[in-house]
């Protein structure tokens, strides 16, 4: 199963790379650009043979798979101090 995790800063701390690439799109002519947070995207994909998962329901192993990656996320994958992060499960 994959699961995608969407990390940004969070909405009080200062984004010096947005702040540049809104900056930017202006000058290209974008004038309709109020502001620009930049984050970071990972793709995780499980392997589905942990035999614990195996009769769980389709639902029950989706909630399973959610709750890891969310482990994964607040351990390694976002620096929660300072960031946001929500998590998709894919089918």
């Amino acid at each position: 199963m994959k699961a995608l995790v969407y990390v940004t800063l969070k909405p009080s701390v200062f984004d010096p790379q947005g702040h540049v690439v809104a900056e930017a799109l202006a000058t290209l002519g974008y004038q309709d650009v109020k502001d620009v947070r930049q984050g970071k995207f990972f793709e995780v994909e499980l392997a589905d043979a942990d035999p614990a998962t195996a009769n769980l329901s389709t639902e029950a192993h989706r909630a399973k798979v959610e709750a890891r990656v969310t482990e994964m996320a607040d351990k390694l994958l976002a620096n929660p101090v300072i960031e946001s992060y929500r998590v998709e499960v894919l089918q």
